[in-house]
């Protein structure tokens, strides 16, 4: 009988202190949605983006309709930015401003969309695809936006990026001009004088319409 008591005490013993297990369990902890949203930013801050992407969406997926959800999902995205993937940040982007079109983060959404692309862009030697999907991303923030923080920044991202477009014309026009195909090449200079005007190349470009159309009367003349 004396062991049967022991054995008795023993067996609640463990069983208390499962109990204390579970409900101090920092898991258990995490499983309301501002626990799962604080765990999951916690991890965004440490650099962890994997697993602050799993805590956001748990979140997502368990309390759908919690003010948390809205703010996991722009984690989602910005971890997936953080983690240098572009693509699927964008495609995180774009489906929160689909769904919340007047959210209050949309300016911050459509900024982030423009600096997916702007993150990618090349060399002025090299395609030009993500810098002209940045400038278009900037300019319908700052079109629908214009007097958003996000917007001011927008602008000095915009402008290098027209810079970087107006490079890569002069450059393929250089190179035409290089080659003496002064025809193709005045085309490309024209576009740079007309489109990218006061962005730092308007001394070069000055120089190279005048050399090429010169050029080009001589070859006339022969």
């Amino acid at each position: 009988m004396r062991l049967a008591k022991i054995f008795s005490i023993i067996v609640l013993i463990a069983f208390l202190s499962g109990c204390h297990f579970l409900w101090g369990s920092p898991s258990m902890s995490r499983a309301t949605p501002e626990g799962l949203y604080e765990h999951g930013y916690s991890r965004y801050q440490d650099g962890d983006y994997k697993e602050a992407i799993e805590s956001f969406q748990r979140l997502k997926e368990e309390y759908p309709l919690s003010k948390f959800a809205i703010m996991a999902e722009l984690g989602i995205a910005d971890s997936c930015f953080s983690k240098k993937d572009y693509a699927e940040a964008e495609m995180y982007y774009n489906d929160f401003m689909n769904l919340h079109p007047t959210n209050e983060n949309l300016p911050y959404v459509m900024y982030q969309l423009g600096m997916c692309h702007y993150k990618q862009m090349y060399s002025i030697d090299r395609d030009q695809t993500e810098t002209l999907k940045a400038r278009k991303e900037f300019e319908r923030l700052i079109s629908r936006f214009p007097s958003s923080k996000f917007s001011f920044m927008a602008e000095k991202k915009l402008r290098y990026c027209r810079k970087r477009l107006g490079e890569h014309e002069f450059y393929v026009g250089h190179f035409y001009f290089k080659m003496k195909k002064y025809s193709a090449a005045l085309k490309r200079f024209e576009t740079v004088a007309r489109e990218y005007s006061n962005l730092g190349m308007d001394y070069k470009v000055s120089f190279f319409l005048h050399e090429t159309r010169r050029l080009l009367e001589q070859e006339e003349k022969k």
